[in-house]
């Protein structure tokens, strides 16, 4: 068989097979890199026929395999087949979108596309910017130099050592922590993160932000950017959003939600009024690779103010093409990639099969899923600890806040066995607790009592 025609029956064959497979693969590190050493010198050419075959089963026997119904891990999604497919067609065309005149219509599809999530955002699609990244991570990185460029327009030119008063970003224990690292790397230095304490439930206590910001402002600190999270990753928390934009108005703070998980809930009739308040948002990062099951990565990233966008990213040269025209928009100038990808196509056709009625049924069916895992757990005894409507359930037992078992004990056994698959994390600094999203559109009930199963059998272990 060609490598071609192995490909593409891997591509409609593997999604059937996947409940047949371990979610967790049975591999240590010293055997697949002594399998990779034998196999692959690559002093001598390899055929692509066995080559492909050689992969196929690598990435079938080496891979924690997040697309599976019993994945209950990060947010890491079964993907749709029409992103597949565009996936394939962007390797096969290579469009290069970094000037618009090398690729309109990859860039137009893009923009078709980002202008329909940004309706749903509520911001206005006439007025914005807009565009794809690698993931969230650019997305804040975008929006911190947005907000530096907007609120100290002197930060351009003159960096960090025109600076007399340090700007002050506001976040959380619970905000990405891609935040740290966004504050390295633009030389602001992780002493500009203030980590406002959260409430009972989590979420940012706006009573604490409100003092924060006024002693930094006594302090000799200027504040920059507020932080909101719609749906954080340990634990699905949507922070109060219509508060936090009433304070960031009231202290002149660029106000950025980063939604990049829970961003989706705005397809939802049923969920959208969770994250209200986000149409206030100064900029807005959403990851259609998490909720909307499209292959990584494929970020977006949202903002009201395009001046700020322009004069963050703007760059002119010789060898780069012109602009066709004024209403085109070249993304090597206002993104902080230069090469890019299309990343945005598999977005766009995902988008155009289903559409937002379709993606809505999805989150819809997850979020009653994440309903019904909260109450099962309830009835088996355990403590469910995350107040959210999003589908990521933290729980624990009074056997592990006992000390009879731990998080790492459960978490080890469930591995071993490879019939599910879910993590632990730490809440609010405090308590190690385990932690089960539904990710995939095709988990179902099944695949719950699967889990309960394997938590309950892990849990009933001795020692």
């Amino acid at each position: 068989m060609s490598a071609l025609l192995r490909l593409i029956q891997e591509i409609e064959q593997f999604p059937e097979e996947i409940r047949t497979m371990r979610v967790s693969p049975q591999v240590r590190p010293e055997e697949i890199r002594t399998e990779l050493a034998r196999r692959y010198s690559f002093d001598t050419p390899v055929p692509l026929d066995i080559l492909t075959e050689d992969v196929i089963c690598l990435l079938r026997e080496g891979s924690v395999h997040v697309t599976h119904p019993r994945y209950f891990g990060l947010f890491n999604p079964s993907v749709r087949q029409a992103s597949i497919l565009a996936d394939a067609l962007v390797a096969l065309y290579n469009p290069q979108l970094a000037a618009w005149s090398h690729a309109p219509a990859a860039n137009e599809l893009e923009q078709v596309t980002l202008r329909r999530f940004a309706r749903a955002l509520g911001f206005d699609t006439q007025t914005l910017h807009t565009n794809f990244t690698t993931g969230g991570a650019e997305a804040n990185l975008s929006a911190v130099l947005a907000a530096l460029v907007s609120r100290v327009p002197e930060w351009s030119e003159a960096g960090l050592f025109g600076q007399h008063r340090r700007p002050a970003i506001y976040l959380t224990s619970e905000t990405h922590h891609s935040f740290v690292k966004i504050a390295r790397m633009t030389g602001l230095g992780t002493d500009t993160l203030r980590e406002i304490p959260t409430d009972s439930r989590l979420r940012m206590d706006i009573d604490a932000l409100q003092s924060q910001i006024e002693a930094d402002r006594a302090s000799g600190w200027t504040p920059l950017l507020l932080v909101g999270t719609a749906g954080t990753t340990s634990a699905g928390i949507v922070d109060p959003l219509e508060q936090l934009s009433e304070v960031a108005t009231a202290h002149g703070l660029w106000f950025h939600v980063d939604a990049a998980w829970g961003g989706s809930a705005v397809l939802s009739p049923q969920l959208r009024d969770i994250v209200a308040g986000i149409e206030q948002a100064d900029s807005i990062t959403w990851d259609a690779h998490k909720w909307l099951s499209v292959p990584m990565g494929a970020g977006m990233f949202f903002c009201r103010h395009p001046e700020a966008v322009a004069r963050a990213f703007a760059i002119t040269t010789s060898y780069m093409p012109d602009a066709v025209a004024d209403d085109t928009v070249d993304p090597y100038a206002t993104t902080a990639q230069w090469s890019r990808r299309a990343i945005g196509l598999k977005v766009f056709m995902a988008l155009a099969e289903l559409g937002t009625g379709g993606y809505a049924e999805l989150i819809e069916h997850q979020a009653h899923l994440g309903d019904s895992l909260r109450e099962r757990l309830r009835q088996l005894g355990w403590n469910v600890v995350n107040d959210t409507k999003l589908p990521v359930v933290c729980f624990t037992h009074p056997d592990i806040r006992q000390g009879r078992r731990s998080t790492s004990e459960i978490l080890h056994t469930i591995s071993e066995r490879g019939r599910v698959w879910i993590s632990d994390v730490v809440l609010g600094n405090q308590e190690r607790v385990l932690r089960a999203c539904i990710t995939s559109f095709h988990t179902n009930e099944s695949d719950l009592t699967c889990l309960l199963e394997e938590i309950e059998y892990a849990r009933q272990q001795k020692r």
